[in-house]
């Protein structure tokens, strides 16, 4: 008996399921919570939920699912306000049958009735039983989800209901949808039914949305990281800075005077792609600026106008962001600074930033190694002799090999200065000639007026 059972399960499945479809999907029930007959829904509740139990037991596996889905079936047809687990049970059971189903036919119908599934779970249970807060986006995800992997060839329906979906969860989307949906956004653009614009407008959106979860949702934190590195694989081939440009330049045109909302998009989205010499990220962020002044923008306008060598300019914007809150974007402000004025020669300003930029971060030995060198280039000029004019390289090593203690990534760069700048240092006969002996205390006169110690050049 239990041998034939098992070879007609396929068929009883396929009856049962496929004759009952388009009931299903025409269902419109309304009314109490347990139908016109109470008594009746609650008994067939009961008894499908047993034989799903004994399937859910089995590992999925026994053919108690044949019984529980003939009991199933009059629930969610006739009381279908009687439990939400109707839904969560006949998604499970729907997906089990399409996956076995060798009938093309017949997987369509019940992909059919999977989806309706989905639908009168929407229709009867929006709003999720303990918060009493809307689950529809989280279900239309799901949904979405299913409807590709059954249906892939459904591109424009899936776009459609995961782009709902994320409408209407925002932050809280799932990490499935994020991805089906971009996924099936691209190959709408590559079938020239979406434009490429559509496509990096949304990218930028659910990195939004993944950041957000990265930094806010610690439990599924390795999850968004995942989704964030197939993001940007996924749009390199259409987020080159000759794709992003045009599409970005014509929307600064079109919007870019007045929405600063679109100017840190322009901004944003330029920089991570690595597309900041083109005028275009200089304009919107000059642009931002005016519209809303403030350190961060700054920096970035202060920034660009070093590289163009605009150091008058330059400065102007460094100065205003210093007043920026991130400690380590003011560190590089400072540092910035300080090799810009070393640039235009006014080296006590640029030491003096120097030492802000250390103060701010301890650990960084790069405004060490510039002083460093600041008071190498000025060893001729802040001297009258030979040994006072070579002095400023006693200073300059002493920076360096304070950069490489503090900072042990640039020991080879700091060994490389002590080494050449040594070998300046005034011959031992020189020191005696002008009553100086090794290990003396000297200062350092000129701008740079401090006191270091007398060596010898080996």
């Amino acid at each position: 008996m239990k041998t034939t059972r098992l070879f007609l399960l396929p068929l009883i499945v396929s009856l049962l399921l496929v004759m009952g479809t388009g009931t299903i999907a025409n269902a419109q029930v309304k009314g109490p919570k347990y139908g016109q007959d109470s008594v009746k829904c609650v008994m067939e509740i009961s008894l499908y939920r047993e034989f799903f139990k004994q399937w859910k037991n089995s590992d999925y596996t026994n053919i108690a699912v044949v019984d529980a889905v003939r009991h199933w079936r009059w629930v969610f047809l006739n009381c279908p306000l009687g439990t939400e687990n109707t839904y969560l049970d006949g998604v499970k059971m729907y997906n089990h049958f399409i996956k076995s189903e060798p009938d093309n036919t017949r997987k369509e119908l019940l992909i059919d009735t999977l989806m309706r599934i989905y639908d009168q779970r929407i229709e009867y249970f929006p709003n999720h039983y303990k918060t009493g807060q809307s689950q529809v986006g989280s279900i239309l995800g799901r949904k979405g989800v299913d409807l590709y992997q059954w249906r892939p060839t459904s591109v424009q329906e899936v776009y459609d209901i995961l782009k709902h979906s994320v409408e209407l969860d925002g932050n809280q989307a799932q990490t499935a949808v994020i991805v089906y949906y971009f996924r099936t956004a691209i190959e709408l653009v590559n079938s020239n039914l979406l434009g490429k614009d559509i496509l990096i407008d949304l990218f930028d959106q659910l990195m939004e949305i993944t950041e957000y979860n990265i930094k806010n949702n610690p439990k599924e934190q390795a999850d968004f990281e995942s989704v964030k590195s197939n993001l940007e694989l996924s749009v390199e081939p259409y987020a080159n800075c000759e794709d992003l440009v045009p599409i970005f330049r014509k929307k600064f045109e079109a919007e870019g005077q007045t929405n600063t909302d679109l100017l840190r998009k322009i901004i944003n989205m330029l920089d991570k792609k690595n597309c900041t010499a083109d005028p275009l990220y200089f304009d919107a962020t000059v642009r931002l600026y005016e519209l809303e002044p403030n350190p961060e923008s700054a920096y970035l306008i202060g920034r660009m106008l070093y590289k163009r060598n605009e150091l008058n300019k330059s400065s102007e914007y460094l100065l205003d962001a210093t007043n920026m809150a991130d400690t380590n974007a003011r560190a590089d402000c400072y540092l910035l600074l300080a090799d810009e004025f070393r640039t235009m020669r006014d080296y006590s300003r640029a030491r003096s930033y120097a030492y802000k930029s250390a103060e701010l971060r301890p650990g960084d030995g790069n405004p060490f190694i510039l002083i460093g060198d600041l008071y190498a280039a000025s060893a001729d000029a802040c001297g009258t002799d030979e040994i006072s004019k070579k002095a400023a390289y006693w200073a300059a090593v002493d920076k360096y090999y304070k950069a490489k203690s503090v900072d042990p990534k640039l020991e080879q760069v700091a060994n490389e200065r002590i080494y050449s700048y040594s070998r300046a240092f005034p011959a031992l006969e020189r020191l005696f000639f002008h009553d100086l002996k090794e290990g003396d205390s000297y200062t350092v006169g000129c701008w740079i007026n401090e006191t270091t110690l007398v060596r010898s050049s080996k």
